[in-house]
């Protein structure tokens, strides 16, 4: 019961936000199924990572310019077991900004980036 009550809650957290917190448990049903939906990022972070947090605000710039065609799923991959979901994408550094689209990783890439090349990274894959 605990379980499907957790679940309930993380659904309703996560409802209609284009920027969340998702991890181990969750990422099936929040960033693969969802991005049949739309376009979801995920934004592979460690607070001990300086460009991590170069790049947070950044992608908290330009997601809301998308108008819900693109969601971001935040990643602390320090927290639980969320290092795994970095290891089955083998990510080999921090920050690591994977793009799912229609229920698979289609894109990603690495480190700090500026808001031009976020903004072109997504443009590449709206309506391709």
């Amino acid at each position: 019961m605990t379980l499907q009550h957790h679940d309930k809650a993380h659904d309703k957290a996560v409802a209609g936000r284009l920027i969340f917190d998702t991890d181990l448990e969750h990422f099936e049903r929040d960033v693969v199924e969802a991005s049949k939906q739309h376009l979801v990022l995920v934004d592979l972070w460690a607070d001990w990572c300086g460009p991590c947090h170069f790049l947070s605000p950044v992608l908290g710039k330009v997601i809301p310019e998308y108008a819900g065609k693109v969601r971001l799923a935040k990643v602390e991959v320090d927290e639980g077991d969320n290092m795994k979901i970095a290891g089955r994408h083998g990510a080999r550094g921090f920050p690591t900004v994977l793009l799912y689209k229609n229920g698979e990783m289609v894109d990603r890439f690495h480190g700090a980036k500026p808001e031009h090349f976020v903004r072109e990274f997504i443009d590449q894959h709206l309506d391709a």
